[in-house]
């Protein structure tokens, strides 16, 4: 791991278009192979023929192509951000417009990439970092479209956090299984408590596991940090989406991204947002 910075950081930000290229292909494609296999288990619960309308995903297969006119995605059209550039943004087949999202994830997984190898370095303790940049961001996305924080990523998000916990990754194992259980039930007795009180639910179970993989990562005395980095900023862009008439006073909107991004900055920053905290508000400089 030890390079020339010169060498290090651009190989960050090279590597961190093509991870974030693939990451387009897990936002996309994950929620539908989710779709088809929830399907498939209700119609065989049920007794009924498997439903034999809906196309068979996977992470592989069928090779990418434009949605519109079908026509496969070459290598040359499939380079991250210059593809799209190059292209002016259409489908070489049809000129149908691609959407503006691929070169986005693109971008972030990249400028993500590289703010986390500016953070630690080009040492080994970037690379758990740079996993968690991606995870989170791809959690983000997908949440974002369909509402949905899928298992089979949160749940091995937070089975590393505690794996890289026991060789005492950013935090110790005790932080990280008190931090795993504290995510989750805190947000499970807000769940109860607001159905309780208002008989409606105001979150989904998946962002009980996002901020208890949270917790494996950063330790428990982070999630007050995450949680209110999180709740600000999620009810910031509520009032601006609802000024702007995109988001109705009644319409759900995911809590999940402002968990992944509030989950991201604390590991990159919590230390130092902590310090300036302590140093402003507290008179001793400590809790």
């Amino acid at each position: 791991m030890h390079m020339d910075t010169a060498l290090f950081y651009p190989c960050v930000i090279i590597f961190g278009l093509l991870v974030g290229s693939f990451l387009n292909v897990v936002i996309v494609r994950l929620p539908r192979m989710l779709d088809t296999a929830w399907r498939t288990s209700a119609a065989l619960m049920l007794g009924q023929p498997a439903p034999q309308d809906t196309p068979q995903y996977n992470l592989a297969q069928p090779p990418s192509a434009c949605p519109q006119c079908a026509t496969p995605i070459r290598a040359w059209q499939n380079i991250p951000v210059i593809s799209f550039l190059v292209l002016r943004g259409r489908c070489a087949g049809c000129g149908t417009y691609i959407s503006w999202q691929y070169p986005l994830i693109e971008l972030l997984a990249a400028a993500l990439a590289l703010v986390t190898a500016w953070r630690f370095g080009p040492e080994l303790e970037v690379l758990p970092a740079l996993i968690v940049a991606w995870l989170l961001l791809a959690l983000a996305a997908i949440d974002w479209q369909t509402q949905l924080l899928p298992d089979n990523m949160t749940l091995p998000l937070l089975w590393l956090g505690l794996l890289a916990a026991t060789a005492h990754v950013y935090v110790g194992p005790i932080d990280a299984i008190i931090g795993a259980a504290a995510g989750y039930l805190v947000l499970w007795l807000i769940f109860h408590l607001f159905r309780l009180l208002t008989g409606k639910e105001g979150m989904g179970h998946g962002d009980f596991k996002l901020l208890a993989a949270l917790g494996a990562w950063l330790g428990w005395q982070y999630l007050p940090m995450v949680l209110l980095l999180a709740s600000v900023s999620g009810a910031v862009t509520g009032v601006m989406l609802m000024l702007t008439g995109r988001l109705q006073r009644h319409q759900a909107m995911p809590f999940g991204p402002f968990l992944a991004a509030a989950g991201w900055l604390t590991l990159i920053a919590g230390d130092k947002m902590l310090h300036t905290y302590l140093s402003y508000f507290s008179p001793t400089g400590s809790f």
